[in-house]
């Protein structure tokens, strides 16, 4: 983000010009994880693949 739109009202900045964010660093230990642990895993994984073909 530049410099001009950090003094602008947040109503007023172009929200599509900043950068997409993805694959955020998350911890996962699969030894830990229970069943709503995979289910979401899952969900994220479909959701990353739908944004990325839009």
């Amino acid at each position: 983000m530049n410099n001009q739109n950090q003094n602008q009202d947040p109503e007023k900045v172009n929200f599509a010009d900043l950068p997409i964010g993805k694959n955020e660093d998350v911890e996962f230990s699969e030894e830990l994880a229970d069943e709503a642990d995979r289910v979401a895993q899952q969900r994220a994984a479909e959701a990353d693949a739908r944004a990325q073909n839009h």
